[in-house]
């Protein structure tokens, strides 16, 4: 059962996490939690309630409009920065060097930090072809520190090929799509040739996986909740997994995942539900 080599951080809730560590020698918490399209004025409330359950990765986007309420709640928690993990992601129509550079100085006032931990490229958008100049523009931004580190989101084997070809910094990480009907397997290898870190957005197949008759029956042998063992399954992978509730009891269940472990049995049965189908668009026609 792969396994990714991971240190250990210990949250107010006790719940003890693994950490990826990334090419540039930074930690990543494996475990995060999302904020698609969690409205503006609930934003503040809901990351609340995730860190009060312990959850110390953040994971937001200038395209979701919340990175404020983001921001509101890390001031009001009481819990030291360095001590919570922010990512936030570039807009799609922020592309260019200068644009982008301004960008995240706009994300940074909104969230009002002094520096993010993680900023990732959202999506490549192709057709523009300026995602390489994109990059460059992150690269100085990493070297102002603006952002601890930077990645990418969505991009494709052809986009990475193209970025590592005509740039000096492999991305940390590459979040993307990513769940048991949609496995990403060439592009994981991929990343695991170049050291980059994946992350898996739209984990649970945004609830599609929740009634799949084989997750609920293994769920059942560890008394696991569906969406329990899908997280585990992304975590023995070695992903980084980023899931999103405003539920109060689902924030907490979704953490509830380290104390269990799926055997290759288990691991081998979730692997065989691969159908090849996309939740969301794919990166070449997102422009």
């Amino acid at each position: 059962m792969e396994e990714p080599d991971t240190g250990q951080v210990l949250t107010r809730s006790m719940t003890t996490q693994p950490t990826v560590t990334l090419n540039d020698s930074n930690v990543i918490p494996q475990l995060g939690f999302g904020v698609f399209k969690v409205p503006p004025e609930d934003t503040q409330q809901v990351v609340l309630a995730a860190l009060k359950a312990g959850y110390r990765h953040i994971d937001t986007a200038q395209m979701y409009g919340n990175e404020a309420g983001v921001g509101a709640a890390i001031r009001a928690a009481g819990i030291p920065r360095d001590e919570i993990y922010v990512t936030t992601k570039l807009n799609n129509d922020m592309h260019g060097y200068d644009t982008a550079r301004w960008a995240v100085e706009g994300s940074l006032q909104r969230l009002k930090l002094s520096y993010v931990d993680l900023f990732l490229i959202h999506w490549p958008m192709p057709r523009h072809n300026d995602y390489v100049e994109t990059w460059t523009a992150l690269e100085s931004v990493k070297g102002d520190g603006l952002a601890t580190s930077i990645g990418v989101s969505n991009f494709q084997p052809a986009h990475l090929t193209r970025l590592l070809a005509e740039s000096q910094t492999v991305p940390v990480v590459n979040q993307v799509e990513l769940h048991p009907n949609f496995q990403q397997a060439e592009l994981r290898a991929m990343h695991r040739e170049h050291d980059i870190a994946t992350e898996a957005w739209s984990p649970l197949a945004r609830g599609a996986l929740l009634d799949e008759p084989a997750i609920a029956a293994i769920g059942d042998e560890y008394f696991k909740s569906p969406a329990q063992v899908l997280l585990r399954w992304h975590l023995q992978l070695g992903n980084i997994v980023i899931p999103k509730s405003v539920t109060p009891e689902r924030i907490v269940a979704n953490l509830r995942i380290f104390d269990f472990e799926l055997s290759d049995e288990d691991m081998a049965t979730i692997n065989g539900l691969e159908t090849g189908t996309r939740i969301g668009p794919h990166p070449n026609d997102m422009n």
